[in-house]
C-alpha cells in the first residue's frame, strides 16, 4: 500500500500480504500522521479498489472525506502512479547495481522510499 501526502509529496509504503491488512495498517497510519504532524487527516483519495470500503464508517465518524477516482480514469490518480514508477525505478537501480537477490525486493522498496523522502 502506497500513501502519498498531497501537500508535501512525502511517501509511505506498507508491504502487505493481503488486501485484508489494509484496515489495520491504514488506521495506524492515520494515528501516526495525526501524532507526528499534529494535523488531522481531512481527505482520503483512493482508486476504485474495495479495500477501503470497510473503513467508510470510520471516515464518517471522524469527518474524513473519502474520494475515489472515476472508473477507467487513471489520470485522476496520477500522483501515486508517478510515485510508483519513481519507486520502482530506484528499486531496479539498487537491485541491478548491487546484484541483490529478488527475495529482498521488499527491503529494496522500503529503502527506496526512505531515500526518496
Amino acid at each position: 500500500m502506497t500513501l502519498v501526502d498531497d501537500f508535501s509529496r512525502a511517501v509511505w509504503v506498507y508491504l502487505l500480504r493481503d488486501k485484508k491488512e489494509v484496515h489495520k495498517y491504514f488506521l495506524s497510519f492515520i494515528a501516526m500522521i495525526e501524532k507526528q504532524f499534529e494535523v488531522p487527516v481531512k481527505i482520503v483519495h483512493s482508486g476504485n479498489g474495495t479495500q477501503f470500503r470497510c473503513l467508510l464508517p470510520y471516515f464518517e465518524e471522524r469527518g474524513i472525506l473519502f474520494q475515489t477516482t472515476c472508473v477507467h480514469t487513471p489520470q485522476q490518480n496520477g500522483k501515486v502512479d508517478r510515485r510508483h514508477r519513481h519507486i520502482l525505478n530506484v528499486v531496479r537501480a539498487l537491485m541491478f547495481q548491487v546484484a541483490i537477490p529478488i527475495a529482498l525486493w521488499g527491503e529494496c522498496v522500503l529503502t527506496a522510499v526512505y531515500l526518496i523522502n
